[in-house]
């Protein structure tokens, strides 16, 4: 049984020691044999995810017409999401991460591709496409804490900076080429072929999981584990986060971020529509600046990596200059003017959530790096779609532009209301970097 999981400052001395030891003989990042398969593994499985999303969407929209039958496949991954990411994450540091990695997405190839043939055939039934869609995100919400918490058993502590940006990086590149490949999949393929090419990306993505081997750096053997119950893992889990000064400021910080981010930048989607009367290509522009500058933060924080200092200001200030960027936007006549102030909030993001990720991994104990990815998994998943129903009700009283200008200001007195917590919370990394 773990002795004590909120760590003494000589455990986490001791931990850190041996997390050191083991990168200072590592390879680089993209010579790390383990990496390159997880890495490509993961960029393939959500590339095939896009395709998947448009064919559903898609699929539902020409068989029933309804909208809110299509938010329905939403709102199932979310709530799915919501209640079980906790629990998978605490299965995530009782087993094999690498095995619950590829079983995972062995298991959604075989769902995704029934789905694909259900919807090939006529007359299938809505409620079976949505009853598999549940299962599909049921067994990912396993995946995903095992693959975050995997990370650093991947690569050592030296190099997690470098992966998570990495990571980051391709999430978005992936999203953006993803999403027009799709489109195109889907309209000339039909979306039965589309949603078949994602039941492929998961195959091959449990195939590359497979041939990574074993994780190099895996800090806790399945002995350790037996010692303890499910239930005191969970429990425990739940404890360290609300004691843990960096992880309890994470899971306050990170979904308030994303809330305000998420929401308004679908009120300048809106605005961009009705305000500013954008065109297919200007909109196409909005739509790319927030992933290029997410992109371009996470390029910088790769190639700065340990002399970043200070990460605790960096983070409070990108939230307070993102708020104010939302304010300036708001006041923007012309769709063109706003793309650089756009292009800024997608930077500010990358850095306002990268360096927070960074340092979930590298500072917090491997063998609890499962339970704490689950706990901030299901906390993001509720708070956007909270906030894109109250900020979309509001627009629709008051108009995008006021709305946009109040989360903006909100934003920015959050990041200065909170930027001491942040500052401390987030000290000590600088410290033991």
């Amino acid at each position: 049984m773990l002795e004590s999981k909120t760590y003494s400052h000589n455990e986490a001395a001791a931990l850190d020691s041996s997390l050191s030891l083991n990168a200072a003989h590592s390879q680089t990042l993209w010579r790390n044999r383990s990496f390159l398969f997880v890495f490509t593994s993961y960029s393939l499985s959500l590339l095939g995810n896009t395709f998947h999303s448009i064919a559903l969407n898609l699929w539902v929209l020409q068989t029933s017409g309804s909208a809110k039958l299509m938010s329905a496949v939403l709102i199932t991954h979310l709530v799915v999401s919501m209640l079980f990411s906790s629990v998978a994450g605490t299965i995530a540091d009782r087993i094999n991460r690498r095995l619950l990695m590829w079983s995972s997405d062995f298991i959604r190839f075989v769902l995704v591709a029934i789905i694909a043939l259900l919807i090939y055939l006529e007359n299938t039934s809505y409620t079976a496409i949505l009853a598999l869609t549940a299962l599909v995100a049921f067994v990912g919400s396993f995946r995903a804490p095992a693959f975050q918490a995997a990370l650093i058993e991947i690569v050592g502590k030296q190099q997690i900076a470098k992966a998570v940006a990495a990571i980051n990086i391709s999430d978005n590149l992936v999203r953006i080429l993803g999403f027009a490949a799709g489109g195109a999949a889907v309209a000339f393929l039909g979306g039965a072929i589309a949603i078949a090419i994602d039941a492929a990306a998961f195959l091959i993505s449990a195939i590359l999981v497979i041939l990574a081997g074993a994780f190099r750096y895996e800090a806790v053997k399945a002995a350790e584990r037996s010692k303890t119950s499910f239930k005191e893992d969970l429990i425990e889990g739940f404890r360290f986060a609300l004691q843990h000064k960096l992880a309890k400021a994470s899971l306050i910080i990170l979904p308030v971020v994303m809330l305000f981010f998420l929401s308004t930048f679908m009120l300048i989607q809106v605005m961009a529509v009705q305000v500013w009367r954008a065109g297919a290509v200007v909109f196409g522009l909005i739509e790319m600046c927030i992933p290029l500058g997410y992109v371009i933060g996470s390029l910088l924080i790769m190639g700065f990596d340990k002399r970043i200092v200070h990460k605790g200001r960096i983070i409070a200030l990108s939230i307070i200059l993102m708020g104010g960027s939302f304010v300036l936007i708001s006041f923007i006549e012309q769709a063109f003017a706003a793309l650089p102030f756009i292009l800024l909030v997608g930077f500010l993001f990358s850095f306002s959530t990268t360096i927070i990720f960074i340092e979930l991994r590298s500072q917090i104990a491997p063998e609890l790096q499962g339970r704490i990815s689950g706990l901030l998994s299901s906390a993001t998943s509720v708070a956007p779609p909270l906030g894109l129903a109250i900020f979309s009700a509001l627009s629709d009283l008051y108009g995008p532009a006021v709305i946009i200008a109040a989360s903006g200001g909100m934003l920015l007195l959050t990041g200065l209301l909170l930027s001491r917590t942040i500052s401390s919370s987030y000290s000590s990394a600088d410290t033991s970097a």
